[in-house]
């Protein structure tokens, strides 16, 4: 199934989430001189215009990015994440919003090397139009879980591994943590992220099962949900599962966290925060 485009959702509550933490843990990673590898199981398009008939048709990132990009409340942690978006709007009220790949050119340097899989045919072609003068960048219209495992462990031994999948099928829910599980056999050091949606809470603790059976250390949970559980159709909350973060990381979500429930979210919404396995 190839129906999913990201541009109807670009900027919205669970993209900052996202977006926030790629934007921390990239950030962590230039901190050492030495190169790094960056890897994107679902691209998606690179950027996107938020004055589009996709995004304007939904007009998610009114309740996303828009509320944010020029509060000056914004706690330290969102730093990052806010000034990059800033300076791809420097000139215009807020156009254009990166999506993950966009993110991680912003923080890329001569040494460090990324590696986008995209299988979409109209978002392969927007991302390699994006990725042109972008260096030591490799873009591949081909199945982002086999890509993931076949560049692990880089050459320089330092990686980040964005697992990001549209959850179109039911499978995707445990293809996507069997893929991290079978990567960390491979590179156990490197740092993995892998988002979800918050549909059915039963496809989440299934997730987090499979990982608490596994030989995977290190992993952070993360959650932020606009709405209580619901069996309903539709997404209620956000969330992510970091494997090997940055030490400090834990402690920039809890100011994130209580931020984005008074800025995003209402009386319903909540957030959680916990070391699901131990290091």
């Amino acid at each position: 199934m190839l129906s999913y485009r990201h541009a109807f959702h670009a900027g919205n509550f669970a993209d900052v989430l996202k977006h926030s933490v790629l934007s921390l843990v990239l950030d962590y990673m230039t901190h050492k001189e030495k190169g790094f590898c960056y890897i994107d199981s679902h691209a998606g398009a690179g950027m996107y215009q938020l004055a589009d008939e996709y995004a304007q048709k939904t007009g998610e990132y009114k309740n996303g990015i828009a509320k944010i990009i020029n509060d000056n409340e914004a706690p330290e942690s969102l730093e990052p994440y806010l000034s990059l978006i800033n300076s791809l709007n420097l000139n215009s009220d807020l156009e254009v919003y990166p999506g993950s790949p966009g993110i991680a050119k912003a923080f890329m340097r001569r040494q460090d090397s990324s590696h986008l899989f995209e299988l979409h045919p109209t978002d392969i072609q927007h991302l390699e139009d994006f990725c042109q003068r972008w260096r030591k960048v490799f873009v591949k219209q081909s199945d982002g879980y086999q890509g993931v495992l076949g560049l692990l462990p880089p050459p320089s031994r330092r990686g980040v591994v964005l697992i990001d999948p549209p959850y179109e099928l039911k499978e995707d829910y445990q293809k996507a943590v069997n893929t991290i599980i079978k990567a960390y056999t491979k590179f156990a050091t490197g740092t993995y992220i892998l988002w979800y949606p918050v549909v059915k809470r039963e496809l989440v603790e299934q997730m987090s099962d499979t990982f608490s059976k596994s030989s995977v250390k290190n992993v952070l949970q993360v959650e932020f949900c606009l709405a209580k559980d619901s069996d309903e159709y539709g997404m209620t909350g956000t969330g992510l599962f970091i494997v090997n973060p940055p030490w400090q990381l834990s402690q920039q979500l809890k100011e994130i966290l209580p931020y984005m429930k008074t800025k995003l979210g209402n009386d319903e919404s909540n957030y959680t925060l916990k070391q699901l396995i131990a290091e």
